[in-house]
């Protein structure tokens, strides 16, 4: 397989992925597969964490976020 194919399936393995933790977290049933509402609150968090409270932010969703896969 070339090396472009490798990547090019890295790269969908990781998109996949992604797609599942907004379907893990009950964003796609929450939102009513609104994708222009899910791409909306995803440049508000991209916002968040740019801005001053962006550490502080990140410290906590990171928490939570290590809590939900425990717990799970």
């Amino acid at each position: 397989m070339r090396t472009w194919q490798v990547e090019r399936r890295k790269r969908t393995r990781h998109l996949i992925e992604l797609g599942g933790l907004v379907i893990k977290a009950g964003i796609v049933d929450l939102t009513g597969d609104d994708r222009a509402m899910i791409y909306g609150v995803l440049l508000w968090m991209a916002d968040k964490l740019q801005s001053e409270q962006g550490e502080h932010a990140r410290s906590l969703w990171a928490a939570r976020g290590k809590r939900a896969f425990q717990d799970n």
